[in-house]
């Protein structure tokens, strides 16, 4: 689950605090250097010193996490024979985040004492640097992720993520509590919290993690939608699929009729598949999102039932059968 946490001051007792709550954990523990606990962590990247503690300094990412693997620790137990510590001296005064030691490395005595006197933070994780570098790629992406949040409601709907929008009152909740009453899962209601992972795919989530799995239901109040339903009618976090945007009807506006308009909605640069969805007494909202559902899916399969119906049409059209139809009623007169 990503994480809420402001990117801008995101220190390494941040990332120690995140590890213990997260499901996939680093595992990570701090031996030494605890009095740089406070540094600040300001990129996802993650850097391999070797060539830094061998002496080379040029393009030195020292603002990154430094991942010390099995090569970089035998190359330390080398500089403890010859002690010649004059590239790890200079090393440490960089302005390091922390370094990190993988698959239960521990550090010579003398680099410890380094950390120590430069208050530079050393932890020490059991998985290897692999497994290290692909759990912490993904944990911190998500810290530094572009953010933003939307006024609306998020819900899983078998499978797809559709993010709910619309003024207040026009009954975004309702058509959510409906959904979730039906078997479906919420995320978020009021304020959803968005990032982007790439330039393809947004995720949604509460923006605050103590009230995001409640609804306010007017009329009825505030209800906590996993004590009334069960902890299968809510999730975490979930990709955006579709938009739907609710809206009162308006007897001026040309509604798509046929679902060949593909419109989209761009949330921190990525378009999104949109419905612009008319609401009006009798219009039953959540049946509706249902079947978008399933329209969905069937358009990731590469059945787009609007293009099939226009297909449909135009061979009819160019038949025989048209043609006759024509000339019979051509006849009549």
């Amino acid at each position: 689950m990503p994480h809420r946490v402001d990117a801008k001051k995101f220190s390494v007792l941040d990332l120690l605090e995140i590890d213990l709550s997260d499901r996939e954990p680093l595992g990570l523990s701090c031996i030494s250097g605890q009095a740089g606990l406070s540094r600040l962590i300001t990129s996802a990247e993650i850097n391999r010193p070797g060539l830094a503690i061998a002496g080379f300094f040029d393009s030195f990412s020292y603002s990154r996490i430094q991942l010390f693997g099995l090569g970089e620790h035998a190359f330390l137990e080398r500089l403890t024979k010859t002690k010649d510590y004059s590239a790890c001296e200079t090393f440490f005064g960089y302005d390091i985040p922390c370094c990190v030691f993988s698959s239960s490395l521990l550090p010579p005595d003398w680099f410890v004492q380094l950390s120590q006197a430069n208050g530079c933070p050393i932890l020490t994780t059991s998985l290897n640097s692999s497994a290290f570098l692909v759990k912490s790629l993904r944990l911190l992406s998500a810290v530094f992720a572009p953010k933003t949040t939307i006024h609306g409601v998020m819900v899983e709907v078998f499978g797809l993520g559709i993010l709910i929008l619309g003024d207040s009152g026009v009954g975004k909740s309702e058509t959510a509590l409906e959904l979730v009453n039906n078997g479906h899962r919420l995320i978020a209601d009021d304020v959803v919290e968005i990032y982007s992972l790439s330039d393809r795919a947004l995720i949604a989530q509460g923006a605050n993690s103590i009230i995001a799995h409640h609804m306010e239901i007017r009329g009825l109040g505030i209800i906590n939608v996993q004590e009334i339903f069960g902890i299968g009618s809510i999730l975490d976090s979930k990709r955006i699929d579709l938009v739907a945007k609710l809206e009162e009807w308006d007897n001026t506006k040309i509604y798509d009729r046929l679902g060949t308009d593909e419109l989209t909605t761009t949330i921190l640069g990525v378009k999104i598949p949109t419905l612009e969805i008319p609401i009006k007494p009798g219009r039953n909202i959540p049946a509706i999102l249902e079947t978008a559902a399933k329209n969905e899916r069937l358009k990731a399969t590469g059945y787009f039932a609007a293009r099939e119906f226009n297909n449909n049409v135009l061979r009819w059209i160019e038949s025989d059968s048209s043609r006759a139809a024509y000339y019979h009623g051509d006849e009549e007169y």
